[in-house]
């Protein structure tokens, strides 16, 4: 079996996660959390609309994590960031980080809201 290295270019995968943090880069980030290529910034959770609505243009799908378990998304959240554009794909918070670091690694236009485990 071959192993080959994934290169991230100049973006961080998500190295961990754990009971209320998340680690990227090398660095712990405790609480809800957004993740694109380049940063990392706190989260207001699913009535923080606007801090991912600022990411159109520059994502084309954002995963949102939400939680240890798979929860649903409220419309009120999801409707207004389909509306500009942005594709929304909900699931458990492990899911996302994995899902989210394989794009990244394939160069492509990925966000990632998380709400901790």
């Amino acid at each position: 079996m071959q192993l080959n290295e994934i290169k991230y270019e100049d973006a961080a995968p998500i190295q961990g996660y754990g009971p209320g943090f998340f680690r990227i880069a090398n660095e712990v980030h405790e609480g809800p959390i957004i993740v694109v290529p380049g940063r990392v910034t706190p989260w207001g959770g699913y009535d923080d609309r606007e801090a991912l609505l600022s990411l159109a243009g520059g994502i084309d799908v954002l995963f949102v994590g939400t939680g240890a378990e798979i929860a649903h998304l409220p419309a009120t959240f999801r409707e207004p960031l389909e509306d500009a554009g942005i594709g929304v794909e909900c699931m458990a918070s492990p899911a996302a980080c994995r899902t989210y670091n394989v794009l990244l690694s394939e160069g492509r236009r990925v966000g990632l809201a998380l709400l901790p485990v």
